[in-house]
């Protein structure tokens, strides 16, 4: 059975019940519903497996009603005698499936400060009933998380605190992309180190990894019996500080997935094939650009084309537009997240909320936030 991914399962105790973003219909907590789930689940195979066989000389071991073996009369059989096995059933895929998507976390810096052993959560503080409540949460990690390595020769070097790693699972997310131009900030030693603590904090990683195999790899998370692939993708300018050739994953050799069309069409295609709902997170275009640019819509179209049902961009650092196209959405950058330093269009942002319908079919909306001095997001009216 495809799991639910931990990350998931583990944050829903954060949150008091609420309404669902999107249709504003009252929701459980995650964890409770988890439990309930789980509970009716073991009923269920308790029932059709039959009572349990006590051990030999136990207390409730006896003689099955009518048999008597000494007088002769014919047993009658028990439940599990006279109810065959069933094998277990697949579970049955439950739409609407929401989706939580934001842009850039930067974990550094100021931000850093907000990140504690008592609340490692601390970044996401103001906005933790929405990134919990969707039944997935994403998106783009633009630090190592780490204490490992030295520092690159670049203008900007990010590199977050291990704990940030329990905060991002703490705060809900399931999945982060670290396809970008600052997750080898610290060298190869530190982008492996970052994906090895994500994913022991049940945090999944796509578009990065010890080799290319594991940066061009999907990641398949379960919600609901609904299966959702992610990739991950960058494709950024040799212009900032980094030589691109030396950050590229390749066969033992530690680096990030660059955009290769041929092969993001082949990936998405078999992810397809897994799969109920594809998305693709991209990490281009031009800083500051309030337009995406031609080479943005080329790429986010064809993904869309070759089977993904949603684009998630990241880089630009502000907001974009949002564009339904071929049955699918593109969200061409969702802007920053959590980061300091910015000012302007760059500290307004947003949660986008994606909703997949049992008739395939989605909607969407955004949740408006506002970074303050501190680089940290709270809700905007």
């Amino acid at each position: 059975m495809p799991r639910r991914s931990v990350a998931a399962t583990a944050r829903g105790n954060h949150a008091p019940a609420r309404r669902d973003p999107l249709s504003g219909v009252s929701l459980w907590p995650k964890a409770l519903l988890l439990s309930c789930t789980v509970l009716l689940a073991g009923c269920a195979g308790e029932i059709a497996a039959g009572p349990r066989s006590a051990e030999p000389g136990s207390a409730s071991q006896g003689v099955p009603f009518g048999r008597t073996s000494a007088d002769g009369v014919t047993p009658v059989p028990t439940l599990a005698e006279s109810v065959p096995p069933q094998p277990p059933q697949p579970p049955q895929p439950r739409l609407p499936l929401t989706i939580a998507a934001v842009g850039d976390i930067m974990l550094d810096r100021s931000v850093a400060e907000a990140i504690t052993p008592e609340h490692p959560e601390g970044p996401f503080a103001h906005v933790l009933d929405v990134l919990q409540i969707a039944d997935l949460t994403v998106g783009n990690l633009e630090s190592a998380v780490s204490d490992l390595g030295q520092a690159g020769q670049k203008s900007y070097t990010f590199r977050a605190p291990p704990l940030a790693a329990a905060g991002l699972a703490a705060a809900g997310f399931d999945l982060v992309s670290i396809a970008n131009n600052h997750s080898l900030d610290f060298g190869p030693e530190a982008l492996v180190d970052t994906a090895e603590r994500l994913r022991a904090a049940s945090v999944e990683v796509v578009g990065g990894g010890r080799d290319n195999e594991e940066a061009y790899r999907y990641r398949v998370l379960t919600a609901h019996g609904v299966r959702v692939a992610f990739l991950g993708l960058a494709e950024v300018p040799n212009d900032y500080g980094y030589d691109r050739s030396l950050w590229t994953a390749a066969p033992g050799k530690p680096g990030i997935a660059w955009v290769d069309e041929e092969r993001m069409a082949a990936t998405i295609h078999e992810a397809a094939e897994t799969a109920e709902v594809v998305v693709v997170m991209f990490h281009f275009g031009v800083e500051g650009a309030s337009e995406p640019s031609e080479r943005q819509r080329q790429l986010s179209r064809s993904a869309i084309d070759a089977g993904a049902k949603l684009v998630l961009g990241s880089h630009p650092h502000v907001l974009q537009k949002i564009e339904d196209y071929g049955g699918g959405l593109i969200a061409y950058s969702l802007g920053n997240f959590v980061f300091d330093g910015f000012e302007g269009d760059a500290n307004k942002s947003g949660i986008l909320l994606v909703s997949f319908a049992a008739d395939g079919s989605l909607s969407w909306r955004m949740e408006p936030v506002s970074i303050g001095w501190d680089g940290l997001p709270r809700p905007r009216e």
